[in-house]
């Protein structure tokens, strides 16, 4: 199962870069874009309606905030590629709902190492501005940083996004 990460800072391309690459990989195959982002407000949830739109029917389109195991799991056939975007927005999930962090990393780097089909991963990189100024936002900064680490490992590549222009990291 070829898998490979994207990250990069906010606007970056990231994600139309993970969905030109989709767009290769599945050629006959199905294509399904995990959603992590939530509905939480009316600017949020027109930038959501416009996403969708822009994917176009091609796309069969999940919203999953919290269990990408598990969708990940159940989508990732052989013949299909999976975009989730993004890493990001579903740890900012994972510590809204008071979920336990490392259990589901675990299980988000145990679905992926299974997975059949081919996967590609969007997560912004925090790491390369200010250290947050609140006990939280270190707290997340330092998670963020571990879960990109530990997908990274188990990812096939690894592209780094400026400008919107990838660059090979692995």
């Amino acid at each position: 199962m070829p898998s490979t990460l994207i990250l990069g800072g906010a606007r970056s391309g990231k994600s139309s870069h993970a969905l030109a690459l989709g767009q290769q990989y599945a050629a006959a195959g199905e294509r399904v874009f995990v959603a992590t982002a939530v509905r939480s407000d009316e600017e949020m949830s027109a930038r959501i309606d416009k996403h969708r739109a822009d994917r176009g029917p091609a796309w069969c389109t999940v919203e999953e905030p919290l269990d990408l195991a598990h969708v990940i799991s159940d989508q990732c056939a052989a013949d299909s590629v999976i975009v989730i975007d993004c890493l990001t927005l579903w740890l900012n999930n994972l510590m809204l709902h008071s979920r336990d962090i490392a259990e589901e990393l675990d299980a988000l780097i145990g679905a992926t190492s299974t997975a059949q089909g081919k996967l590609i991963i969007v997560s912004n990189e925090l790491g390369l501005g200010l250290v947050p100024d609140t006990p939280l936002g270190r707290e997340y900064r330092d998670w963020h940083g571990a879960m990109n680490q530990r997908v990274a490992a188990i990812c096939d590549s690894v592209l780094f996004m400026v400008a919107g222009v990838p660059m090979a990291v692995k």
